[in-house]
């Protein structure tokens, strides 16, 4: 029997035999493939795009500073009802065909004085030559009681940084602001300084706008009528924020590019985050900009505790600037800041700024290297403007420069930074 039962299993394993070497050989195939495919797709993972990011702040990147030489500015200018010829003076006595300009009036200004605006800027000659200037045509509706001043300077920043390129500083002006500097002298001076400095008047002893400001809670109908009306004033007061420290100041700035975009893109969550505070803040101007820069990491050691204006101030409270006239022209001059405000509706002392300070002529811009004729109405005369970045400083440039050397060079320079 046992030699049977042998020879039956040595049958079964000859019969079996075949079959575990097909088996071993189709599963080391079956290896080989899957390695195979596997490296394929190792390989085919390396040639292939990273996938691009589910967030749009994942994409946000600040832009670097210009590299040319000679800074550029972008500036806006505003103005309300009737203001529209003394904006139009302001623009020709700020213009360069090296700086971008954005100009608005705001929803109480007629239609049709809004409309004489922005055929004024679309059919001045120089203007269509460098395509430079820009109407804001989405006019706001701006109380300067509440938040809608400040809506409307980051629109009109975001039209600038959308439309026009390469500029290192943003300022604000108003129709009753005027220079008191050429942009020739303007440009040199800063040409020396570096472009990631914020100029900005601003301090951490609010004092009394703690209780008058900053508790009250309100609501400012300018952000959906159109039509002005004083703002709405809740019962209840509200804390002091604990999550950042409130700052006021000046509601006239030069800001860096940088930290343009930086409350424009808001990529850390705090310019929304203060923005929504401050739209319930009377007097937003005076203190969003501030309290933004100075509760920001990278930025509260880049500012420059002046606001590069002569005002002469009520006092007290300090709230309500008097009107300029030529009474204050030589504390303007004295003071060495490059704007002035505020002033009426062709006041005179606007033709003595003109003749002294700027050397522009009635209804001219001002002149500097790149163009000597100030009177110039077609665009022939204009043809032969070739290199814009060519400067011819002059007095105003000794001044400014007196004003930011003192400025930069302060022993208590960094201890007023964000104090």
């Amino acid at each position: 029997m046992e030699p049977s039962k042998h020879h039956n299993n040595t049958k079964n394993a000859n019969c079996f035999l075949p079959l575990i070497l097909l088996s071993t050989f189709l599963l080391i195939l079956s290896l080989l493939a899957s390695s195979t495919s596997s490296s394929q797709r190792r390989h085919h993972r390396v040639q292939v795009p990273p996938e691009k990011p589910h967030f749009v702040e994942s994409k946000l990147r600040v832009s670097p500073t210009s590299t040319s030489a000679v800074p550029r500015i972008a500036y806006l200018i505003s103005g309300s009802a009737g203001d529209g010829e003394s904006l139009k003076r302001t623009l020709k006595a700020l213009y360069h065909p090296w700086n971008h300009y954005a100009v608005h009036l705001d929803l109480e200004a007629s239609a049709r004085e809004r409309l004489e605006l922005a055929n004024f800027v679309t059919n001045e000659p120089l203007f269509v030559k460098f395509g430079n200037v820009r109407t804001v045509v989405k006019a706001n509706l701006v109380t300067y009681r509440g938040p809608t001043m400040v809506a409307n300077t980051l629109h009109a920043a975001a039209v600038l940084l959308n439309q026009a390129r390469d500029w290192d500083w943003f300022i604000n002006l108003s129709a009753s602001d005027y220079p008191l500097v050429t942009q020739d002298d303007l440009l040199h001076t800063l040409s020396s300084i570096p472009r990631h400095l914020n100029f900005i008047e601003h301090t951490s002893d609010i004092g009394w706008k703690e209780y008058h400001r900053a508790k009250p809670v309100i609501l400012d109908p300018g952000l959906y009528s159109l039509q002005k009306s004083d703002v709405f004033w809740a019962s209840e007061k509200r804390n002091v924020p604990t999550a950042y420290k409130l700052f006021t100041g000046s509601a006239w700035m030069m800001l860096s590019r940088p930290f343009t975009e930086y409350c424009i893109w808001g990529w850390d969550n705090l310019p929304r985050i203060v923005l929504m505070y401050y739209a319930n803040f009377l007097s937003s101007p005076e203190g969003y900009f501030h309290t933004v820069i100075c509760n920001a990491e990278e930025f509260r050691n880049t500012t420059v505790n002046h606001d590069l204006h002569f005002i002469s101030w009520d006092n007290p409270p300090k709230q309500h600037p008097h009107f300029l006239t030529d009474n204050d022209y030589q504390r303007m001059v004295d003071s060495n800041a490059p704007f002035a405000r505020k002033f009426g509706r062709n006041e005179p002392v606007l033709d003595k700024i003109d003749k002294e300070l700027l050397g522009r002529n009635a209804d001219g811009y001002v002149p500097g290297k790149w163009f000597t004729q100030t009177n110039s109405s077609t665009i022939d005369q204009y043809s032969g403007i070739v290199n814009i970045t060519e400067l011819r400083p002059g007095s105003g440039a000794e001044r400014l420069g007196r004003l930011i050397s003192g400025l930069l060079s302060a022993e208590n320079f960094q201890a007023n930074q964000c104090s």
